[in-house]
């Protein structure tokens, strides 16, 4: 029988074919916990006498949210996790070094894996052919002692992609565009897997965009083929030994296709507060903004930041605009460093944090004020995300943030662009 790649990736685990709508409990290569909803895991554990790891080194606890700490709170949670990392033996990644979506594709993740993590965007490491998902904190508690879960196994949704980029057209605005077309819920508890020619044609860094944004649209995962552009990324990172050609079978079923040519998608925003409230830049170009946020598990990669500084060099932000730019991750960081990119953004009048969320979950970073506008590179644009239910928050690329922070309004950076 025909399998779609979320198919072909279950029945590997669980030792048969599988059929969408089936339960299946099945093993767990990857376990994440982030500091946001790791506590409540461990809690969970400690109360059901099973505080192990199965899998220690691919059990990975990831204090990021709130990276460094900005409350006793959160420090104390911090605590938590620090421990259980020591008495387990689980793999603790500490504040200065990243994301947990960016850190598990750069160090964890491979292609076949079954990837649980308390996190919703988990579903990033689909990208690398995983079936990457976000579950409840008690599942992946459960999940961490035991090396086994418990899912559904859904049906795909393929999205077939032709055509290029046109210049100033990235990912993100193909992912916005792909949401305002279906619908917040219109891929719920589906795999959203991305095929043909310009899914291909995508660099890894675009590829991430996709999955991590799968859930946006009510994904369990968000899926590309292993190819020769994943094998090329594994060998950067160190791990080309983890490669394997892995895509779904000729003639699987899926329950809907839907077809976008890349060359005709423009820059897109989503407005506040729904992420499939989306239209174009043209559309939504003169807003006035006070804040801009470049980073997250979305847009915090170093071909982002690379994106960001070609419009930012020799300009410098809107005098009424702040401008925020976090890197994803450590290794990102100190390459952004190595090219001379916080350099520009320094000069630009941008604040550069250190590697983490920031922003993004409004605990700390740049929290808005009363009544004040945000266009982010995030991935969710919700009511209070940013650490205020009285704001506005408006979501973009970095090229469109980048364009934005110059001139105080939202802007089209194809006019920004050489």
């Amino acid at each position: 029988m025909a399998s779609t790649l979320a198919e072909k990736i279950i029945a590997s685990h669980v030792g048969r074919s599988v059929e969408p709508g089936e339960i299946v409990v099945t093993g767990v290569d990857v376990a994440a916990l982030q500091d946001g909803t790791g506590p409540l895991a461990i809690m969970q554990l400690q109360e059901l006498d099973m505080v192990r790891a199965h899998n220690p080194e691919k059990t990975i606890l990831f204090l990021d949210h709130a990276a460094p700490s900005p409350r006793k709170e959160l420090s104390n949670a911090h605590m938590s996790l620090r421990e259980f990392a020591a008495r387990t033996g689980a793999v603790l990644s500490e504040i200065s070094e990243g994301i947990c979506h960016q850190r598990l594709v750069e160090e964890y993740v491979s292609p076949g894996d079954i990837l649980i993590g308390a996190d919703s965007h988990t579903c990033t490491s689909g990208a690398l052919a995983a079936f990457a998902t976000g579950m409840g904190s008690t599942d992946v508690g459960i999940g961490i002692a035991t090396g086994k879960t418990w899912l559904r196994v859904p049906e795909t949704l393929r999205v077939v992609i032709a055509g290029r980029f046109a210049t100033g057209v990235y990912a993100k605005d193909l992912m916005l565009h792909l949401i305002g077309m279906i619908g917040a819920d219109g891929a719920t508890y589906m795999a959203l897997e991305f095929v043909g020619p310009g899914a291909e044609a995508m660099s890894m860094p675009e590829r991430f965009t996709l999955s991590n944004m799968a859930v946006e649209a009510g994904a369990k995962t968000g899926l590309f083929a292993a190819d020769e552009e994943t094998r090329r990324y594994l060998d950067e990172q160190g791990r080309g030994s983890d490669y394997r050609e892995l895509a779904a079978d000729a003639g699987a079923e899926h329950a809907r296709t839907v077809e976008i040519d890349a060359g005709e998608v423009e820059p897109n925003v989503s407005a506040p507060h729904a992420v499939e409230n989306t239209r174009t830049v043209s559309e939504a170009a003169g807003t006035r903004v006070d804040q801009v946020f470049i980073g997250t598990c979305t847009n915090g990669r170093i071909e982002d930041l690379r994106v960001a500084a070609e419009i930012l060099e020799r300009r410098r932000r809107h005098p009424g605009t702040r401008l925020i730019i976090t890197p994803a991750s450590r290794s990102t960081y100190v390459k952004a460093a190595a090219e001379g990119l916080l350099r520009i953004f320094a000069e630009a009048g941008a604040t550069v944090t250190g590697p983490g969320c920031g922003a993004c979950v409004g605990v700390h970073g740049g929290i808005l004020g009363d009544g004040e506008v945000c266009l982010a590179t995030q991935n969710r644009n919700f009511q209070g995300r940013m650490g205020n239910a009285e704001a506005f928050i408006y979501l973009a690329s970095p090229a469109t943030a980048a364009a934005t922070a110059i001139a105080g309004v939202i802007a089209d950076p194809r006019d920004y662009l050489k």
